[in-house]
């Protein structure tokens, strides 16, 4: 049985080595330590009479052991194949025990045909050996080939995470820089679109000056002349009376005096308004000449919206408007052309108590309220300081076919002789021109109009 003995030390052996290689199971490490110890000492007991018979059968259960734990340990897989190599020994070495057991003259006829045996289980031991050290050798450049696959996919996959992270970040950053370039486009097309209006507010200008210049010489004449026609119907009116002639004489004379007067006063009305409309041209071409001056912005909305309600209220009793102020304190005195200014709140205001007048009169069945709300808001953009002044009324809005022309000079929605249309446009070169503001509308047909002013809070130096 020292065959056994001896396989068992080497299998124990190199199931250790097998462990301690691919660094795994360390508690099963230590047991094999101690077992290599323990089948040293099966050896030694071998030889030793009364025990030896014990140890050898106890050597034979210890190698059926490993065979078992070789084959029920995965991580002992590649150790199987050299497990092969010691069965056809450890068989001859088991028949050897029991044919001691048998009679002598029995167990000298077998003893050759165990010689041979063992000599065949030696030479299939070694050539299994050679076969199963190839074949370890194989797996061992296959698990490493494996590892190193496995390696370089681990590589290639956090290379990919890296990848991903980097496309996403460059995917937010160009998405930012195109969200940044159509707030620029955005920006380009609205100054551009303010540009081309200024363009032609300016023109208009110009041309609406040179119109009024030629038409008020004219004009005077016609005032002029119209006023010295009345006193002239009245003198005729009076020589008439001291005249001696028939009664119904003078009574036609009379009646054509008096036909003559009131297309006198119809003449005068209307060219009383022409003028006034001429006067409005010379102020729309004459705006942003005054100077700015310190003035508290609030207090003047606050003046010009009371100032717009009674003159409205004055013309029709009747009318009668909730308007709602939110003034920001925080505005404070700023520099404005005072006159220019007013002018252009008192032309947005008149326009927004009027829309609501309109429709108060439009749906007398109804329980509308007319209401105007104005703010006034102080804000920081890009580091400049603007104030906002909001006027919203919730009258019957603007068309939106019209909306684009509200700005230009003669452009009313108001019926014929209420309106001369020089209001909003004056309004827009006193904001754009005379205070390098901007105006803005906003309008739902049937609901409300918005306009919004932006100037520049200018604090006055000190």
């Amino acid at each position: 049985m020292e065959i056994s003995s001896i396989l068992l030390i080497i299998i124990i052996v190199q199931m250790r080595r097998t462990l301690v290689r691919q660094n795994t199971l360390p508690e099963l490490q230590k047991v094999l330590r101690n077992a290599i110890v323990f089948s040293a000492i099966l050896l030694a007991l071998t030889h030793a009479p009364f025990v030896g018979p014990v140890a050898e059968w106890l050597t034979v259960a210890g190698v059926l052991l490993c065979i078992y734990v070789v084959y029920r340990t995965d991580e002992l897989k590649p150790y199987r194949n050299v497990m092969y190599a010691f069965v056809p020994l450890l068989i001859v070495d088991v028949l050897n025990q029991i044919i001691n057991l048998l009679p002598q003259s029995w167990a000298n006829n077998i003893e050759d045909y165990l010689d041979a045996a063992k000599g065949f289980g030696f030479v299939w031991m070694i050539a299994m050996l050679i076969i199963a050290n190839k074949q370890n050798k194989a797996l061992r450049r296959e698990q490493q080939l494996r590892a190193d696959e496995e390696r370089m996919k681990q590589i290639a996959e956090e290379k990919k995470a890296e990848l991903e992270v980097l496309v996403a970040e460059r995917t937010r950053e160009i998405t930012r820089q195109k969200e940044e370039l159509q707030v620029a486009v955005e920006e380009l097309k609205s100054t551009q679109n303010q540009l081309i209006h200024a363009e032609k507010m300016a023109s208009l200008g110009e041309l609406t000056a040179g119109i009024a210049h030629e038409i008020q010489n004219p004009l005077n004449f016609v005032n002029n002349f119209s006023e010295v026609n009345v006193e002239l119907v009245n003198e005729l009116k009076e020589e008439v009376d001291k005249m001696e002639m028939t009664m119904d004489n003078k009574t036609t004379i009379i009646a054509i005096a008096n036909m003559v007067l009131q297309n006198q006063d119809k003449i005068g009305y209307h060219g009383k308004r022409a003028d006034s409309i001429v006067k409005g041209m010379l102020q729309h071409s004459r705006t942003g000449t005054g100077q700015k001056e310190p003035v508290d912005l609030n207090e003047m909305v606050d003046e010009y919206v009371r100032l717009s309600y009674h003159g409205l209220r004055a013309k029709d009793k009747n009318f009668n408007a909730n308007f709602d102020l939110n003034l920001d304190p925080a505005i404070g005195k700023m520099l404005v052309i005072p006159q220019d200014m007013g002018r252009a709140l008192l032309n947005i205001l008149n326009n927004a108590f009027y829309a609501v007048n309109e429709k108060k009169q439009q749906d007398k069945e109804t329980d509308y309220s007319p209401t105007l709300n104005v703010t006034t808001k102080l804000m920081d953009k890009a580091g400049r300081k603007w104030v906002y002044i909001t006027i919203r009324d919730n009258g019957n809005g603007i068309p939106q076919q019209v909306r684009e022309k509200i700005f230009q000079p003669f452009f009313t929605t108001k019926p014929t002789g209420k309106g001369t249309g020089l209001g909003l446009s004056l309004s827009y070169d006193i904001v754009t021109k005379g205070h390098q503001g901007d105006i803005r509308m906003n309008s739902r047909e049937g609901e409300f109009t918005e306009f919004t002013i932006k100037i520049p809070h200018l604090q006055p130096s000190i």
